[in-house]
């Protein structure tokens, strides 16, 4: 454990936390005074105060966030790094899998990842309104997301502390692995099943955001999330690897691969988050975010660019697919 505690980048990343983690709190305490006080159409000095403060907060609360976003990959890159000196790691999958705590950080990780986009955006609008008629929503809405984080935080902490440097891990070719990829891919989909229905759902995210049809689009876009997973895992993964046994979410982070797979998961994230928080959004202030369609779109098809183009340049340079 201590090994783990000590490495270069967990104590960089615990630090950053650490820091972070106490912004957030004194930003926490006075959302909840100001979501009590607050009321624009007072002229008291006490609604003055409020205002002073509130932009101070905000100023917290965006900065804070910012870096939050900036530190998802950092965690990763860390991850990966910590395979270097567990053994049976090949790369971050085999960490996440190394005790019970991992792949629930992770998924809340990206939900809060969520939730602070959908924030900004909020913060945003309410900026540009003289009133700031959502000062009170985006105070609340960020008091859920601190509960998110006070979660994750005890969640790192139980999820580092707990890594073991002397019991192996399962590797990513063990939990990936070519021998039971038939009974992880959902729905009992074969590959070329998959494949199809992946380019098919893209399409329909195209169609569904050209429409503006916000709560089908939602739907839609979650599940191309989903199948997008599977396909990149299962199968395009194998074409940036250019090795069909080679299977993982992960190893394409590596430098070894040019760390293509930060460009293609993020471009992945931004597609689905626009096309959700053109869902959402409207729910909290009732406006329209007719700038989201587009972006989603646009990121969507980055993703979809970059795995196809893996998939010809092997076939372009092979003449063969894997």
């Amino acid at each position: 454990m201590s090994e783990i505690l000590l490495s270069n980048e967990i104590i960089i990343y615990l630090f950053t936390q650490t820091i972070l983690f106490i912004l957030l709190f004194i930003a926490f305490y006075f959302s909840t005074f100001i979501i009590k006080n607050w009321d624009y159409e007072k002229t008291t000095s006490k609604q003055y105060k409020l205002e002073k403060t509130s932009y101070l907060v905000i100023l917290i609360i965006f900065f804070t966030l910012i870096v939050k976003i900036f530190l998802f990959p950092y965690f990763a890159y860390s991850l990966d790094n910590l395979s270097h000196i567990i053994p049976g790691a090949m790369c971050a999958a085999g960490v996440i899998k190394a005790n019970n705590y991992g792949e629930i950080l992770l998924a809340l990780k990206l939900i809060i990842l969520f939730c602070i986009g959908v924030w900004l955006i909020i913060n945003s609008l309410d900026l540009k309104e003289k009133t700031y008629p959502y000062t009170k929503k985006k105070f609340g809405f960020y008091i859920f997301i601190f509960a998110l984080i006070l979660i994750e935080t005890t969640l790192d902490i139980l999820y580092l502390s707990n890594i073991s440097t002397k019991e192996p891990v399962m590797c990513c070719s063990v939990i990936f692995g070519v021998n039971s990829t038939g009974t992880k891919i959902p729905f009992n989909l074969s590959i070329p099943m998959l494949i199809g229905l992946f380019y098919l759902i893209y399409l329909l995210t195209i169609f569904t955001n050209i429409q503006k049809q916000k709560t089908l689009n939602f739907i839609i876009n979650l599940f191309f999330l989903y199948i997008a997973y599977y396909a990149v895992t299962y199968f395009f993964s194998t074409y940036i690897y250019q090795l069909p046994t080679h299977q993982c979410p992960f190893c394409m982070l590596q430098k070894e691969y040019y760390f293509i797979g930060y460009f293609i998961w993020l471009t992945l994230f931004f597609g689905t988050f626009f096309a959700i928080a053109s869902f959402v959004v409207p729910k909290f202030i009732n406006k329209d975010l007719n700038y989201a369609f587009i972006y989603s779109i646009i990121f969507n098809s980055i993703f979809v660019f970059l795995c196809s183009f893996y998939l010809l340049r092997y076939y372009l340079v092979n003449g063969v697919l894997l």
